[in-house]
C-alpha cells in the first residue's frame, strides 16, 4: 500500500512519535512518502533518506512564556503566499509516479488537503482529537475557557471527516463522535528499552528558556539535585546542572530520576507516566491542550500542577512524591501494540 504520511514542523513530540509509527508501516511492507517541515523534517530525512519531501509549516508566536494570538496570526499571514506556493509545487511533484492510496496526518494540514483533492481516505494519529472527540472529566477553570473554544475550533477544522481517529492518550475519557478509538501513548523504541531506577536528581525541561530566574529559584533548595534541559547549556551552579541536548544523556537522566518537572506537553509527560516517574506539570498559558495534560496528572494522582513554578510549588510536589510514585505503578502499558494492531486493521479494511 502507498501512504502520504503527513508530520507537522511545529514541536518535535510530532517527529518522534510519528517516526515510531512510519518503521512500523515500512516493517509491514508499505511504501511511504512523508511531507513535513522545519526540525520534524530534519529529524524524519535523517532517518528516512529519500523518503521525506520538506513542505512549509506554520509556527506559534510566544510573548513572554504564553502563546501570542495576534503575533501568531501576523506570522501566519506574512508568511502565506510564499507558503502556499511552495507547497502547491510539492502538491505537483508528488503527483509524478505516485498513486497513494491512503494519507495518515499527525495534525498536519498540508497532506489532508491532498488527500481531499485526490480523494483518498485520511487516518488521523495524533494526541491533539482528544479535545473533540471524547468528554473531559477535569474541572475547566472560568481563565480557561476561551483557551477550550479556540482549541476546540482548531481541532475540529483540522482533519474534518477523516475515516478514521486514533487518539493516543495517557488518560481514558468517554468517547463522544464516531469512527475514534483512544490508544496509549506512542512510545519511541530507546523509551521502551530503558531500565527504570529512582536516583537522587530531579529532571527537569525548560522549554520557555527565558525564565531567567529559575537557577537562582532551584539553588534555594539545596539538598535537591535538578538536572535541567532546555537552555542547550552545559554548566554546574551548584546543585543546579546545566545539561546540553543530548539525546542518549537525556533518557538515561529521564529514566533513572526522582522525579520530572516539565511544562504540560504530551511527548515528556507521556514517556514519564510509561516509565512511572511522579510528574510537576507547569503548562505553558494559553495552551489548553496543555492545561488539560496537567490536570490529568493531578487527577490521577500522577504528581501536581501548578500554573507557576515556585519554590514553594517545587516542594510541595517533592514531600508527595512517593504516593505519586505509587499511583504511577499501577498503570501499564504494552508498548505500541494496541495502536499498530488497530492501524494494520484499519488499513486492511480499507477499500481497494
Amino acid at each position: 500500500m502507498n501512504i502520504l504520511y503527513g508530520v507537522p514542523g511545529e514541536g518535535m513530540g510530532h517527529a518522534t512519535r510519528s517516526k515510531v509509527v512510519i518503521q512500523h508501516l515500512l516493517e509491514q511492507g508499505h511504501e511511504v512518502c512523508v511531507v513535513s517541515s522545519a526540525r520534524a523534517f530534519q529529524l524524519l530525512s535523517r532517518t528516512f533518506p529519500g523518503r521525506v519531501h520538506e513542505i512549509r509549516g506554520y509556527h506559534l508566536a510566544y510573548k513572554k512564556l504564553s502563546v501570542s494570538r495576534s503575533r501568531t496570526a501576523v506570522l501566519t499571514l506574512r508568511t502565506a503566499p510564499e507558503n502556499l506556493l511552495v507547497n502547491f509545487r510539492k502538491y505537483r511533484e508528488l503527483l509524478c509516479g505516485v498513486e497513494f492510496d491512503v494519507v495518515i496526518s499527525d495534525f498536519e494540514s498540508f497532506s489532508y488537503l491532498f488527500a481531499k483533492w485526490k480523494r483518498l481516505p485520511v487516518i488521523s494519529i495524533d494526541n491533539m482529537q482528544i479535545i473533540s472527540r471524547a468528554r473531559l472529566d477535569v474541572a475547566v477553570p472560568p481563565t480557561e475557557r476561551d483557551n477550550l473554544a479556540l482549541a476546540r475550533a482548531i481541532v475540529r477544522a483540522k482533519l474534518p471527516r477523516s475515516q478514521h481517529y486514533f487518539v493516543s492518550t495517557f488518560f481514558p475519557l468517554p468517547v463522544i463522535k464516531p469512527n475514534t478509538t483512544l490508544v496509549p501513548p506512542i512510545i519511541r523504541p530507546e523509551i521502551l528499552a530503558a531500565r527504570p531506577t529512582t536516583g537522587q536528581h530531579v529532571l527537569m525541561y525548560q522549554s520557555a528558556t527565558n525564565q531567567k530566574d529559575l537557577v537562582p529559584l532551584l539553588q534555594t533548595m539545596p539538598e535537591q539535585e535538578f538536572r535541567v534541559y532546555g537552555f542547550n547549556k552545559e554548566e554546574s551552579h551548584g546543585n543546579v546542572q546545566l545539561k546540553a541536548f543530548s539525546e542518549q544523556g537525556f533518557i538515561e537522566d529521564l529514566a533513572s530520576a526522582r522525579a520530572v518537572v516539565t511544562n504540560g506537553g504530551f511527548s515528556l509527560i507521556s514517556e514519564a507516566v510509561y516509565l512511572h516517574k511522579p510528574i510537576c506539570a507547569v503548562p505553558i498559558p494559553a495552551q489548553f491542550e496543555q492545561f488539560l495534560n496537567a490536570a490529568e496528572v493531578e487527577k490521577l494522582g500522577y504528581g501536581r500542577h501548578f500554573d507557576t513554578l515556585t519554590a514553594d510549588h517545587l516542594k510541595a510536589f517533592l514531600y508527595d512524591v512517593g504516593s505519586f510514585a505509587q499511583a504511577l505503578s499501577h498503570y501499564q502499558q504494552n508498548g505500541n501494540t494496541e495502536l499498530f494492531r488497530h492501524l494494520d486493521m484499519t488499513l486492511k479494511e480499507l477499500p481497494a
